[in-house]
């Protein structure tokens, strides 16, 4: 059986090199599949004509050993080598891996100490106090897997996406609705048009006189794995990858800009528009704008009111034009009735550098020159180069020698490259009590310095605040990266006094980073808003760790700075190279 699926390769690569981490192998191997992973899902070429070549070597990354997997899969179906590991293992293994504190290596020990092989089994073993009698755990690692447990089932249990994997699908089929016949106009709509950083199902909402064929051609899409029902005006169908429900509602192009706003959402947002337009005698729905007759009381509809677009929809009300990523109920319609919201939010070609990233130097899976040529490529005038600090062996943090042997690579580079400069950088590692692990007299002589929590997020409340606060004091601290440590579906929020810490960031001049790796999105929105209310600058950031992600990256960390209100004029890789450096640590 032949297997041309790129999708479907790089997923078993990825179980491969997780199985390989529970069984214990060295680090280096594991990496390896991750990385021949990355390059097959961002392949442009043939992947069955590259294997018929006998050409996937040529793909930096990929050694002879991992061709041979990759070929065998793509002829046969099948990749022995991940065969015998599943054989090895309950099928669950691979799930418990999503309960956040537990990884590979403590789901080793409790599989082959307790039989441990499902979410049930470890929450069965907790709750029978088996799981602290092991050497490593103790009764407080027993309560935060329980506790982890509860988070894996409750994002299960709401069926909720991360937006990064719904929203390629989700663009995908909307450009199949659009080239439908008879489609006048067609647009994304429900949280994945308000980027909500998890996404439960999708919504598109299309105009056209006759719904017939553009249901036709929904239903029939190849990514359509089920139709779960087809009326009048709307379809739902569930997609093959995923488990994704998309509802598509077809209604006459008189009515769009109305149903588009409705089926935008969100409800509490909607609630307060129809308070607002029965005090202007109109009647808001779907279906269109009405006036209404106010002394009855259920509200005549007397006349039906043009509305051609969402902008005109509001100015009926007395109201500014809302984005839709503001449009949440957290103080935008009163804005936008007193005229004070920002009048352009921050787009993406007002950004100029890239900022936070990861190269073959650390744990990237691109060369240094790569990810800068393709950075270039991006239409970025600068690239920060941001590997990890010593203290994150794991992800192969750079020793003081390897960062001065960086520096030079980074000067041969600057050297080759023309209309792009890259900038001396690091993530350090903010440690428990909150101090960097270089010392001062080698950061005093980057360009940029990100400082990241990455261990340690056990600390109490408290304890991370002091440690956050403390780390603003070292002088050459310019950037908080990731700031809560959040792994959406994965990892609560740290515990922390966020305002108090913005306060002082604000007195220190420390820039906020909002992350564009799609399980982070850190900052959240309405932390963004608490920053820019204390005139914080902030950088959106891409994280990015190989070529591909810093095109994936970069626009979702743009749809948290827009979410939080954020213009041009509060983030810094605005700037060019040599204000952006100046303006670091409030200069």
């Amino acid at each position: 059986m032949k297997l041309n699926d790129k999708v479907a390769v790089a997923n078993a690569l990825k179980d491969l090199g997780l199985y390989l981490q529970i069984k214990g192998e060295n680090s280096f191997k594991t990496r390896a599949y991750d990385i021949a992973s990355e390059r097959i899902a961002g392949l442009a070429d043939d992947l069955g004509q590259l294997v018929t070549e006998k050409r996937l070597t040529e793909l930096e990354g990929v050694g002879a050993s991992i061709a041979a997997k990759i070929t065998e899969l793509v002829e046969t179906g099948k990749m022995e080598t991940l065969e015998q590991l599943k054989r090895e293992y309950p099928p669950g293994i691979l799930e418990l891996l999503k309960v956040p504190n537990l990884g590979p290596k403590k789901a080793k020990v409790l599989f082959e100490l307790l039989g441990v092989g499902t979410i049930d089994e470890l929450e069965a073993a907790c709750r029978a106090n088996r799981v602290r009698d092991i050497k490593g755990f103790g009764q407080q690692t027993e309560e935060k897997l329980l506790a982890g447990i509860d988070v894996a089932r409750r994002t299960k249990g709401t069926g909720r996406q991360l937006l990064a994997d719904v929203l390629p699908r989700a663009e995908k089929l909307l450009e199949h609705v659009k080239k439908a016949p008879g489609v006048v106009r067609a647009s994304l709509g429900g949280s994945v048009r308000r980027m909500r950083e998890t996404v439960a199902d999708v919504d598109i909402i299309a105009s056209a006189e006759d719904p017939k064929p553009v249901f036709e051609a929904f239903t029939k899409h190849p990514d359509v794995r089920e139709v779960l029902g087809q009326g009048d005006s709307k379809a739902s169908v569930r997609l093959r990858e995923g488990d994704l429900q998309v509802d598509l509602r077809v209604l006459p192009d008189a009515d769009y800009a109305t149903a588009l706003h409705h089926f935008t959402g969100s409800k509490s947002h909607h609630i307060k528009l129809r308070g607002l337009a029965i005090e202007k005698g109109l009647k808001l729905s779907e279906w269109g704008v009405h006036r209404v007759d106010r002394s009855d009381a259920e509200l005549r509809e007397l006349e039906k009111l043009t509305v051609e677009d969402e902008a005109e929809l509001y100015a009926m009300l007395g109201l500014d034009y809302v984005p839709p990523e503001l449009r949440e109920d957290w103080g935008e319609i009163e804005a936008a009735q007193k005229h004070e919201l920002p009048k352009r939010l921050v787009e993406r070609q007002d950004i100029v550098g890239n900022i936070h990233s990861h190269t073959t130097w650390s744990d990237g899976r691109a060369s240094l020159l790569e990810m800068a040529q393709a950075a270039k490529a991006m239409g970025l005038r600068y690239y920060t180069v941001t590997e990890h600090s010593q203290t994150s062996s794991y992800a192969g943090g750079l020793s003081l020698d390897r960062m001065k042997e960086q520096w030079d690579e980074i000067d041969r580079v600057n050297e080759e490259l023309d209309g792009i400069v890259l900038l001396k950088g690091i993530e350090s590692d903010i440690l428990e009590d909150g101090s960097l692990d270089y010392p001062d007299s080698v950061l005093e002589q980057l360009d940029v310095v990100i400082g990241s929590i990455h261990q340690r997020y056990s600390q109490n409340e408290d304890a991370m605040t002091r440690r956050v606060l403390n780390a603003f004091d070292n002088p050459h601290f310019q950037i908080w990266g990731h700031p809560t440590g959040r792994l959406l579906n994965r990892r609560e929020p740290a515990p922390m006094r966020m305002e108090e810490i913005l306060d002082k960031a604000a007195k220190k001049g420390v820039a906020i980073e909002i992350n564009g790796c799609p399980e982070r999105l850190d900052l959240k929105a309405e932390y963004v808003r608490l920053a820019l209310q204390r005139g914080l600058k902030l950088v959106v950031s891409t994280d990015a760790h190989s070529v591909s992600e810093l095109h994936q990256h970069l626009p979702l960390a743009l749809a948290m700075a827009r979410k939080g209100w954020t213009t041009k004029a509060d983030v810094l890789n605005t700037l060019e190279a040599k204000a952006f450096v100046g303006a670091l640590r409030g200069g």
